[in-house]
């Protein structure tokens, strides 16, 4: 298996790790058995008065209080319960309480408005709604008071089903906080409703689930068009843990630290359930702050942590870490990914943090990782490529307009198959189509190459990718050149409309701290190092970029602020007309 002929095509092989076959409920009630009096969450936050500290045992047992809670309030097997809430502890409780009782888990991404959480509500067919008062400004209460005004006609929320005619399924909202306001329940009043509800009737609601049923639902980010709700299962979620941490030699030693948002796949995924298979010791931040990631690294003695690439940026830059604030000497690996990795980056990660650098690449609709380097592959390797692909998973490699495989080393679209596919997207059977086709292959909407050992490089997004004159430019190729200048800490380039090449390459740079540099000495850079036609006809620097909650930039928002400020709305309408 492997590697097969010249062409950029994997195929599937076990690497001698079989597949298990588990609910979540099943896994998360065998570790918490197995570590009962072991530390299992801990919220170190004395600045607001949270300082939580949970065994497993304590896990266990608050988990079935709620799930118990969650039944007696009517929730069933299949409903969709969304959380729109920040890392708070409550999520990880409804995780798994959720899982336990076979309701469907759909995450709703802290940054939504009224608008769009409007829209998940309805076309995700939303039963309860959990939420948080409000973050950054945001009130998530005056949004769904502007989407469900029926609510504040509720006069018994825990006993009254709401009745709106925008959003017909929806039955209650409930509030992570301290007071309610009209028609919506609390959460501390959730498990005392489960009193009554003997273990018994917990384990038979548990044991009639299957591994292959849709546990969770995630949004898609809806960069272009709207949102698409990625319908994952107990099993590809639990073998995608399964087989993540054993290639990463991850133990129940490990004490992780993430700010990885948990309503993103590296968040409910890669941290709450990492933490459940592995046994191990879980420290989120509540949200990303660049000095209290630091700050946990060194207090609690941090081994191991997942961060994309902007949240690396950001501490290696911080203040205080370049006055030497922190001991990170026990930080020994971080995982990265979710968009480019610049090898600079890496190389910094490794003499600065002195930890060791994981790369994955992933996606939602592959329940995350597809491919990850192992621990004995260079640092060449490992701050190069995105490794090969994980056991029981295809690759290929197309040419994006005819569908055939490309040469090794050529560039094309990856597509993947096997069992941590989605089982679709919720409701859309069109979209559906189009992303998997009749094979089983998913496509992905990532450019990538692959060597003859199989390892992969993601170089960027087909819609990404630059057309100028007819020749095809890859951002990441430049981007990573950029990076290397050393007063540029981070590179953004996308492509921008022009009359006579079609497009042309924008760079949008941010500086390392108290440095200056001229757009001409940047072009002297990239002449004595990238082609002609790569070299940025325009030059812009940014203090920050546009980011998703999950830490992403938002490229497509950079490409229309670029033209706006350019002048070029004009030439994008008649390339569109």
């Amino acid at each position: 298996m492997g590697i097969k002929g010249s062409l950029s095509i994997w195929e599937a092989e076990s690497r001698d790790i079989d597949l298990i076959r588990l609910t979540i409920g099943e896994l998360f009630d065998r570790q918490c058995e197995a570590f009962a009096g072991k530390e299992a969450i801990v919220y170190n936050y004395p600045e607001i008065g949270l300082d939580l500290r949970l065994s497993y045992r304590q896990y266990r047992d608050e988990v079935e209080r709620l799930a118990k809670g969650l039944l007696s309030l009517g929730i069933q097997k299949g409903e969709n319960i969304a959380v729109w809430a920040t890392n708070v502890p409550e999520w990880i409780l409804l995780e798994m309480a959720l899982a336990k009782i076979g309701a469907v888990l759909v995450t709703v991404n802290t940054n939504y408005r009224a608008s769009e959480i409007e829209y998940v509500l309805r076309q995700g067919d939303i039963t309860t709604l959990f939420m948080i008062e409000e973050h950054r400004g945001n009130s998530y209460v005056e949004s769904i008071y502007r989407v469900a005004p029926e609510l504040k006609d509720l006069n018994d929320p825990i006993r009254e089903q709401l009745s709106s005619a925008n959003l017909p399924k929806l039955k209650r909202v409930i509030l992570i906080g301290d007071t309610a306001p009209a028609g919506i329940m609390l959460y501390k009043d959730v498990a005392p409703l489960g009193e009554d509800i003997t273990d018994e009737t917990l384990r038979e609601t548990q044991s009639s689930l299957d591994p292959h049923d849709v546990i969770q639902m995630q949004y898609t980010s809806g960069t272009t068009g709207f949102p698409k709700g990625v319908m994952l299962t107990h099993h590809g979620i639990i073998n995608q843990t399964h087989v993540s941490c054993l290639i990463g030699n991850l133990k129940s030693g490990e004490r992780y630290v993430t700010a990885m948002p948990f309503f993103h796949i590296a968040g409910s995924l890669g941290a709450v359930m990492f933490a459940v298979y592995l046994g191990c010791t879980l420290i989120p931040l509540i949200s990303f702050d660049p000095a209290k990631e630091l700050e946990l690294f060194d207090k609690e003695k941090a081994t191991f942590s997942f961060n994309v690439p902007t949240m690396l940026i950001a501490m290696l830059n911080h203040p205080r870490f370049l006055a030497g604030d922190f001991d990170l000497s026990s930080l020994r690996e971080i995982i990265t990914g979710a968009t480019p990795v610049p090898v600079a980056l890496m190389e910094d990660v490794k003499a600065k943090m002195g930890a060791d650098c994981t790369i994955v690449y992933g996606l939602t609709e592959s329940t995350g990782t597809v491919t990850e380097t192992i621990q004995n592959d260079s640092f060449e390797l490992k701050s190069s490529t995105t490794g090969i692909p994980h056991p029981h998973m295809e690759i290929k490699i197309t040419d994006p307009a005819t569908g055939e495989p490309v040469a090794l080393g050529e560039q094309g679209e990856l597509m993947t198959r096997g069992f941590l596919v989605m089982k679709g997207y919720y409701n859309m059977p069109d979209k559906t189509a189009e992303t998997i086709d009749a094979e089983g292959w998913l496509r992905t909407g990532d450019l990538a190459t692959m060597n003859a050992e199989g390892y992969v490089n993601i170089v960027g997004r087909v819609k990404d990718m630059i057309i100028r004159g007819g020749e095809n430019i890859y951002p990441a190729e430049i981007e990573e050149f950029l990076m290397r200048h050393p007063k540029i800490a981070e590179a953004q380039v996308v492509g921008v409309p022009d009359s006579f090449m079609g497009e042309e390459v924008a760079a949008v740079l941010r500086l390392r701290p108290n440095e200056t540099i001229t757009e001409d000495e940047i072009r002297s850079y990239c002449c004595d190092g990238i082609s002609r036609h790569k070299i940025p006809q325009y030059i812009r620097f940014a203090s920050a970029f546009p980011l998703t909650a999950s830490g992403k930039v938002k490229k497509f928002e950079l490409k229309a602020q670029l033209t706006r400020e350019l002048g070029l709305e004009d030439v994008a309408r008649q390339k569109t007309a």
